[in-house]
């Protein structure tokens, strides 16, 4: 019945309906999905509501010390995971700040990483991690820290660190991307424990 009626309705319309073709709904379904779903990823990215001109981020002194990290990632088509992380950093008789990172996220089991900090003058900073494939590029503006880098699997990760008023928390916005398109966004507050 339902066959005859699509039948009957088909030659006395001569636009095909979109529900006829069930492998053409499936894809424009699927590709609307996927459109929305990286849509709310591409939202994530700086903030000109955190941005400000003070207090002036100064990393290698907000980072010195013990910091703790509190956040959520949301994964594209996968569930939201709670971030924790323990930092301790300290300055070297150079002038390089050493941050030791222990990170747990979700239930996958808890590994540390190493960023090493060197301040260069006029907001820029020389930067190396140990989750990064290459150079880390940073500088800073105002209360905002930027940092730009590529990871194992072909990511690409941008973080926003804003300081806060105070100056002993900072909020931290990151987006993960693969082939350029966002697959991952971090919200975080970074907290500094004296």
């Amino acid at each position: 019945m339902t066959s005859l009626l699509l039948r009957s309705t088909f030659r006395l319309c001569p636009v095909k309906p979109l529900f006829y073709d069930v492998g053409k709904w499936c894809r424009a379904v699927g590709l609307s999905t996927l459109t929305a779903l990286i849509s709310a990823c591409a939202s994530i990215g700086p903030s000109t509501k955190l941005a400000a001109p003070a207090p002036v981020f100064a990393p290698l002194a907000f980072f010195t010390g013990h910091t703790v990290g509190e956040g959520i990632l949301r994964v594209t088509l996968s569930h939201a995971r709670r971030v924790h992380v323990v930092s301790d950093g300290r300055v070297e008789p150079d002038g390089t700040l050493v941050l030791i990172q222990r990170v747990e996220e979700g239930s996958k089991p808890p590994r540390e990483r190493t960023w090493h900090m060197r301040d260069l003058g006029g907001g820029l900073f020389a930067v190396s991690l140990s989750d990064a494939i290459g150079p880390v590029e940073a500088d800073v503006a105002g209360n905002r820290l930027h940092l730009r880098f590529r990871a194992k699997g072909g990511l690409g990760i941008e973080q926003w660190i804003y300081r806060q008023p105070g100056g002993d928390t900072a909020l931290n916005r990151m987006v993960v991307r693969k082939f350029g398109l966002p697959v991952a966004s971090l919200h975080e507050t970074i907290r500094q424990v004296r």
